[in-house]
């Protein structure tokens, strides 16, 4: 009896045949390249994603640094116009000051003002005059008219019109004391018409000079004690001087001279941002213009990146497998409307259009976060029209074929023929297209990014954290700020080409070189 060689079906030595997907999958993952770009982006998720997690910074967190640096402490200007210090119970004349000017530079001692006043000056100090109205043989003090500035030791002291007059008068008499509101005090000359005016106990009360000196610093007072130091200093022409305060700390202060005003700095620390810090152990990338560290920007940055890419590219498969499938299934006049939508949506420019928009976003002040939203609208608006000629040439080829003619037959619907039988036929080919155009679509946010048009600061992406390479300083002095960013943008879409060209060939082999 023979021996009967046939094979059931559940015969287990029965030749396994792979399905269709089996043998694509078992093609790609015999492609090295492909291999090599599917680590790349599950590295790529894990640093933007889980990395994003575990760092300790935020992608906005600005750090600080102390720095001994040299700021502005005070102002100086010597007075070149005169001021005036009006008497309290005198009644001025309106046209007073003005008529001064004028009398001085006809060099009268005279004159009269509109209401028919006749005013007399009397020069009692070097460019000093006491203002008064001559009433018969009377004269009744108006107002002082003077270089000169009273500085005062406490800010709870001011100075009356009798105090002025009579120290400007021990000025211009070179006398060593004098006596205003019944209180004695006593003059010590300085340099250039300036002296220090103590009170009866010997400690300084006010300090008269032609130099104005005003701290820029809040709530800081300048004691007559500095004036005095600091005027000597700008009148012998010194670019430094010391200065001893009440405490016993002594500081250093430095001169500078431009447009007759005086700029009186000195060092002290100060705290400011961390600006292009080196990488370290803090900061294992260094930190930016900003002093935000650059990893935690570079992950959260990753994170926008990919989702810009992965939305847009649904938007695109979205719109294109639908205006695609319905233009290459019904042909005639609806495929003739629809791809002349295409043609339109081809000849519209993005980088005016990203402009345009941009513009409009920066005057309304939008959130980031709607930026990337409208960023991801745009994007996907503008990029479907490749896939929707896509799936119309490979409808149009499909839908003549045998399989489609016995799905008509069967009386299936129009959507079900479309997106059950059609579509699934196309899908090699947008997976393919799809894979290749998210690293497209990743280089089109990155250059929007680049030149300000994509996603605003603060928010982070790749593309506006290499946009530090708009400053040639920057871009040769600190590689380690733009730098990583372009890596990763550049291994991203590279990745993401390999996967692509991997799925191309594991579908169609014949494509395989």
């Amino acid at each position: 009896m023979e021996k009967d060689n046939t094979k059931k079906l559940d015969d287990a030595t029965r030749v396994k045949v792979m399905s269709p997907g089996m043998l694509v999958a078992k093609r790609f993952f015999r492609n090295r390249l492909a291999i090599v770009g599917l680590i790349i982006i599950f590295v790529m998720f894990v640093f933007a994603f889980i990395g994003g997690e575990i760092i300790p910074y935020s992608e906005s967190q600005t750090f600080y640094t102390t720095d001994i640096l040299k700021k502005d402490y005070a102002g100086c200007v010597e007075i070149t116009d005169f001021d005036y210090i009006m008497h309290e119970d005198a009644a001025i004349p309106s046209d007073l000051i003005s008529k001064f000017i004028l009398a001085i530079t006809k060099k009268q001692t005279e004159f009269q003002t509109r209401d028919n006043s006749t005013i007399v000056l009397d020069e009692i100090a070097p460019d000093t005059y006491l203002i008064s109205r001559k009433d018969g043989n009377s004269l009744t003090e108006l107002s002082l008219a003077s270089k000169f500035f009273f500085a005062s030791s406490s800010e709870d002291i001011s100075f009356d019109f009798d105090f002025c007059k009579q120290a400007l008068l021990a000025i211009g008499n070179a006398s060593d004391s004098f006596t205003a509101d019944n209180k004695s005090f006593t003059l010590v000359p300085e340099t250039h018409n300036s002296a220090m005016i103590k009170d009866s106990n010997g400690n300084d009360f006010a300090y008269v000079s032609n130099l104005i000196i005003n701290c820029i610093l809040p709530d800081v007072f300048i004691t007559p004690a500095y004036r005095v130091t600091a005027s000597n200093a700008i009148y012998n022409g010194l670019d430094t001087f010391d200065f001893t305060d009440t405490d016993g700390n002594t500081e250093t202060f430095i001169i500078s001279h431009k447009n007759d005003q005086y700029t009186i700095q000195r060092y002290q620390e100060t705290r400011v941002i961390s600006m292009f810090e080196q990488p370290s152990k803090t900061h294992p990338v260094g930190t930016d213009s900003h002093g935000m560290d650059l990893l935690a920007r570079l992950m959260y940055g990753g994170r926008i990146s990919l989702l810009i890419g992965f939305v847009v590219v649904f938007i695109e498969l979205l719109l294109g497998v639908i205006i695609g499938g319905i233009s290459g299934y019904f042909g005639g006049w609806v495929d003739t409307i629809l791809m002349r939508v295409v043609d339109i949506i081809y000849c519209i420019p993005g980088i005016p259009l990203y402009m345009i928009l941009g513009s409009i976003m920066d005057y309304y002040q939008v959130t980031p976060q709607i930026r990337i939203f409208a960023l991801c609208i745009v994007l996907g608006l503008l990029g479907w029209v490749g896939i929707a000629r896509i799936v119309r040439g490979q409808i149009l080829s499909f839908r003549e074929q045998e399989f489609m003619t016995a799905a008509e037959a069967t009386g299936l619907s129009v959507r079900r023929r479309i997106f059950k039988h059609l579509i699934p036929n196309v899908v090699p080919q947008l997976v393919v297209y799809a894979s290749m155009d998210i690293g497209s679509v990743i280089l089109a946010e990155s250059t929007l990014s680049f030149i300000g048009l994509g996603v605003k600061f603060p928010a982070a992406s790749w593309g506006n954290i290499i946009n530090a390479v708009n400053d040639s300083y920057v871009m040769t002095n600190y590689p380690f700020v733009w730098m990583p960013a372009g890596l990763l943008i550049l291994l991203t879409v590279l990745a993401f080409n390999f996967i692509g060209d991997g799925l191309r060939d594991a579908f169609d082999p014949k494509m395989k070189r």
